[in-house]
């Protein structure tokens, strides 16, 4: 395999897909040597099969708002990885979605949910809907038109659609109930559901949770065993983010800034416990934005940024892709900045994560350290199958377990000469390796 090769014929087949053709550079470019160390790998023409996702599925979706008026919106699934388990990733509602953004993320998931050694395999889904100035009803309304089409594609042992950006509990909460409806059956079809009706306790922090537990193992290789005395700075407000700083104030760290799409806030104090749950009301039950954080508690507030720039130890990107570019990394590097975490899929550009490779920081890629949202959701998977549910102290040891294991298999496989740990590397191969030998075993189907 050449990786400009396999490249520039996805590029042809496929244009106009950044973001699908970036994520696909990385992780040949990680895998290039041990792939071509596998002839039987080439012999069965792999790594095309392995980029090209099983199938993509688009559809109409009308809906009717409160005024009466029949709106239409497009649906999509895509389908792209099976070897391991039934596909499994999120369902994004948000403007910008179109089927590149769902391809670059449901390639990410299938090696994401391979390092989660939990038998799942990768897709992902959504729509151009946005909820913003939207009402309860015609959420529900539009989630249940959405189902309509959805459900013929899905199932607890072919497809497990969850949430992400745009797609909380109460978006799966209308989409299970059209879908118990229209099959009749209640099946873990979803996860991330309500805790009454089959979710897992911890569900709503895994990621954020999973990517501190991440984070913790790196640090461990220097000798930190705590957060104490680091300075944080996160990205975005939703679940990812907030939940990652619940977790980094508890362990003592201090967090300085949190972001949304109209700016970011930095409070030089702090965002403690008590600042922290009025983002949360701020967020959750008013759908507010983080200046009216600044105007209560009077601190700096930058529209249209983005918070790389201010001092910080820690740097944890939590909300959409590509938000981190190259001259961030160099100013979080000059800032004195060890290690970056990544709460959100594929948020740091290629030149941001040559910058952090180069300086030799402790770099925690999303298909690793944000792993811990699907790994929880492969445990309500479980939870739902065995019709039991475990305490949220049961679920939050399996996470620190797993989210350990895929620690230990960046450092097996990214390991260098020097002793520097290259976590892409290792992330990349160690999910490359387990769907490859799997597909191999399958035959060529």
């Amino acid at each position: 395999m050449k990786v400009e090769q396999v490249l520039d014929n996805l590029k042809r087949r496929f244009p106009n897909e950044p973001e699908y053709h970036q994520a696909v550079h990385e992780v040949l470019e990680s895998i290039e040597e041990v792939y071509n160390a596998h002839p039987e790998f080439e012999k069965q023409n792999l790594i095309e099969r392995l980029c090209i996702p099983d199938r993509i599925l688009s559809f109409r979706v009308s809906w009717i708002d409160d005024k009466g008026n029949v709106q239409t919106n497009m649906g999509y699934r895509v389908q792209h990885n099976n070897a391991i388990g039934p596909y499994k990733g999120g369902l994004r509602f948000h403007a910008s979605v179109y089927p590149g953004i769902l391809k670059f993320l449901a390639f990410e998931q299938t090696f994401k949910n391979a390092l989660t050694t939990l038998p799942m395999g990768g897709g992902k889904g959504g729509s151009d809907f946005s909820s913003k100035g939207k009402s309860d009803r015609e959420i529900m309304r539009f989630c249940q038109a959405f189902m309509l089409e959805l459900n013929n594609i899905i199932g607890p042992d072919t497809d497990v659609p969850a949430g992400d950006i745009g797609v909380g509990g109460r978006e799966i909460g209308y989409m299970f109930g059209m879908y118990k409806k229209l099959r009749n059956e209640v099946t873990g079809v979803l996860t991330g559901k309500g805790l009454e009706f089959g979710g897992s306790l911890i569900r709503p922090e895994a990621t954020g949770y999973g990517n501190i537990y991440f984070l913790m193992n790196m640090l461990k290789r220097k000798g930190i065993n705590d957060l104490k005395g680091q300075v944080v700075a996160i990205s975005g407000s939703g679940n990812v983010a907030t939940y990652t700083a619940e977790k980094v104030i508890e362990l003592g760290g201090k967090v300085v800034t949190l972001s949304d799409s109209n700016g970011y806030i930095y409070d030089a104090d702090g965002i403690d416990s008590e600042k922290l749950a009025y983002v949360f009301e701020l967020k959750n039950i008013y759908r507010g934005r983080l200046k009216e954080y600044a105007d209560k508690y009077n601190c700096k507030y930058v529209e249209g940024g983005r918070p790389w720039t201010e001092k910080c130890t820690i740097a944890l990107p939590s909300a959409t892709q590509n938000e981190l570019n190259g001259e961030d990394a160099e100013a979080l590097i000059a800032n004195g900045c060890i290690a970056v975490s990544e709460g959100a899929n594929m948020p740091s550009t290629p030149e941001a994560i040559a910058v952090f490779l180069k300086n030799k920081i402790f770099y925690g890629p999303g298909k690793a350290a944000n792993a811990g949202g699907v790994s929880v959701s492969g445990l309500e998977m479980t939870q739902n199958s065995m019709r039991l549910s475990w305490t949220k102290v049961e679920v939050d040891e399996r996470l620190k377990k797993i989210m350990s294991d895929i620690h230990e298999s960046c450092v097996k496989y990214g390991t260098e000469a020097d002793g520097f740990v290259n976590y892409v590397k290792g992330a990349n191969i160690a999910g490359f390796m387990k769907v490859a030998k799997a597909m191999m075993a399958q035959g060529v189907i």
